[in-house]
């Protein structure tokens, strides 16, 4: 019994292990290749589960997914204008034809990818030699990198891929180049600046001066003003003084002596010498002399 129990237990391992290399599996992120004696005879592009005869056909797999191919250093090109400029890009793509790419590259991501960067840098020198820093900087950065993309299309087709997408990340002058560029900006933007300054330090003065002449003027009206003012006002003061002296010149000169008197006494400090018998007292020895 024990001999039949091992027996069956070998045999029902043989089975799992037949049934095991009998089935595999694909993943929606993947695609596969069926293969028998070395020879392709199956695609499989759907994800599941799949039967494949045992130790006679073998899978592999290959991502299905988009691919990022990124340059690891600028790249140096020329324009029309004979300037050099780096640029720094990448690529996005993925396998759509397993089998062509199989067949093209024995399915080696980094052949592929060698492919890709020798096709992507012919069709950039072909665009770049076509067209001015400007134009590859902003003016035509979009229509560039379509161009670009459908002609690396092209020839990826021919290994069963696809280019989903071509960006530039960055395009620059050269260190050298764009130190001079950037003393050329430095000195035309401080010649703009030494221009606005100038331009400014005149409209400053020309302010100044304005602000002075209406100073001037003001104050010149405003005395003028004043002067008016008051010579209306002397004036008057001196028609009143004369009116009230016509009416009654005893009580007036009465008025100007205690005017002169306050005046003269308004400190005890103050000293005052004339003689005893000046008309400048005759009110203190009379105070009624005004009602005579």
């Amino acid at each position: 019994m024990k001999a039949i129990s091992s027996i069956f237990a070998v045999l029902l391992l043989v089975l799992a292990v037949v049934g095991s290399s009998a089935v595999y599996i694909v993943d929606q992120r993947e695609q596969a290749l069926l293969f028998q004696l070395g020879e392709v005879v199956g695609v499989k592009t759907s994800p599941g589960l799949y039967l494949k005869i045992p130790f006679v056909q073998n899978v592999r797999f290959f991502d299905s997914r988009i691919l990022t191919m990124d340059s690891e250093e600028p790249e140096r090109y020329i324009t029309s204008e004979k300037k050099n400029v780096l640029v720094d890009l990448f690529v996005k793509w993925r396998i759509v034809d397993v089998k062509q790419y199989y067949v093209s590259v024995q399915g080696d991501e980094t052949l592929a990818r060698v492919r890709l960067a020798q096709t992507i840098n012919s069709s950039m020198r072909d665009e770049f030699g076509n067209r001015t820093v400007h134009d590859v900087v902003s003016g035509e950065r979009d229509k560039i990198m379509e161009v670009m993309r459908q002609k690396a299309n092209t020839d990826a087709e021919k290994i069963g891929v696809e280019v989903v997408d071509v960006r530039l990340k960055r395009v620059d002058l050269p260190q050298e180049v764009s130190e001079s560029v950037y003393r050329r900006m430095e000195a035309e933007r401080k010649r703009v600046a030494n221009q606005l300054r100038s331009t400014g330090f005149a409209e400053s003065e020309k302010i100044r001066a304005d602000a002075d002449r209406q100073h001037e003027v003001i104050l010149a009206e405003a005395y003028r003003d004043a002067q008016k003012i008051m010579g209306e006002g002397d004036a008057q003061a001196t028609a009143i003084y004369a009116e009230a002296f016509q009416k009654d010149a005893k009580f007036y000169g009465f008025y100007r002596s205690l005017d002169a008197y306050e005046k003269s006494f308004r400190s005890k400090e103050d000293i005052l010498v004339v003689e005893p018998n000046s008309e400048f007292f005759k009110y203190m020895k009379d105070p009624t002399d005004h009602k005579k």
